[in-house]
């Protein structure tokens, strides 16, 4: 029988092996958004009454924003796609590349209208290459990237081990750490009364990568019951490595948007954040915590929430289209 890690591409969707990748592909379709949708308007008048700090944290941000879900992309593309030997794994990552897509629009949008100075612009879609925190974390991504680079067929068990850890670290340290760090700005602007429509375009992102990390941890569960030798001590040992790296990476990052602390955000409690998230990605591979931190963002307890709509936002963001099926109007809610 094909492992999903075997050589080749195979096509045959029926019978499927892994029914649980169609269903993922299936909701990911369902949860479908375009960023017109998203009302920036309110957000111009809010950059101005930002504080220097806040208005070079937010900056920062939106530069790395500019390149990091390209970055997720190229992997995608490159790395992941070719590997991944179930054409039901593959309709979601067919799926998943549109979301990057969606996301990198969003940024660009973001950017067009938060920073309408030509130079500025420019500046930050090249932060890779001039600002150190940025750059920084871009070259950890392009380490992995490049790790597996040159492998075309995973014919060896070192093959695949290379292959689960590049997937780990885009899983793990990238959307599920990086973006999760970034994300923790948005909803600290957004409890200040801050930002409403990047929030709004971020609730959808933050749900698209949230579903991504899933997928891919879920072919690591896959992996590890079809060929349980590869996750061994030898390999946890380079995963806490590796999310050590990430922490430190988006460390750096804090202190560079931070400065000297802002009102309710700050490099201490970000330590903790990313240290209090990092330990989750551990536990979701069956490894023991590392750091031991707690959240000490009450906002981002409140954002864990994420299908609780607040019907008084300008738009609902955890919505499905082509909802099916009739609601009796009489019925309790």
């Amino acid at each position: 029988m094909t492992m999903l890690l075997d050589p080749g591409m195979d096509l045959t969707l029926r019978p499927m092996r892994y029914p649980d990748f169609y269903e993922r592909f299936r909701a990911a379709i369902r949860n479908t958004w375009t960023v017109e949708e998203v009302d920036l308007a309110s957000d111009v008048p809010d950059l101005a009454k930002l504080s220097d700090g806040e208005r070079h944290l937010v900056h920062r941000l939106v530069a790395f924003f500019a390149t990091g879900d390209s970055i997720v992309a190229n992997n995608l593309v490159l790395n992941l796609y070719q590997h991944v030997n179930a054409p039901e794994a593959r309709l979601y990552l067919s799926r998943q590349l549109y979301e990057e897509a969606v996301h990198v629009q969003f940024y660009l949008t973001l950017l067009d209208t938060y920073l309408p100075d030509h130079d500025e612009r420019a500046k930050a879609f090249a932060a890779v290459e001039h600002i150190p925190s940025i750059r920084d974390k871009a070259e950890f991504c392009f380490r992995w990237i490049d790790s597996i680079g040159s492998l075309h067929r995973l014919e060896s068990r070192a093959d695949r081990r290379a292959f689960l850890l590049n997937l780990i670290c885009f899983a793990a340290c990238v959307e599920g750490l990086f973006f999760y760090g970034a994300f923790a700005y948005v909803y600290w602007l957004r409890s200040r009364g801050l930002l409403s429509g990047l929030a709004t375009g971020t609730n959808w992102v933050f749900r698209d990568e949230s579903m991504h990390m899933e997928f891919a941890f879920t072919v690591v569960d896959t992996v590890r019951a079809e060929e349980p030798d590869l996750f061994d001590d030898e390999m946890a040992a380079q995963v806490r490595t590796m999310l050590d790296e990430a922490v430190a990476a988006e460390l750096a990052f804090a202190r560079d948007l931070c400065g000297d602390g802002l009102p309710g955000m700050n490099t201490a409690d970000m330590r903790r954040y990313l240290e209090y998230v990092a330990d989750a990605r551990l536990a979701r591979l069956g490894l023991p915590p590392v750091y031991g931190s707690t959240n000490p963002f009450p906002f981002m307890e409140l954002q864990d929430v994420q299908e609780l709509t607040n019907f008084f936002e300008r738009r609902v963001s955890a919505y499905q289209v082509a909802v099916e099926g009739t609601v009796a109007l009489d019925e309790a809610f």
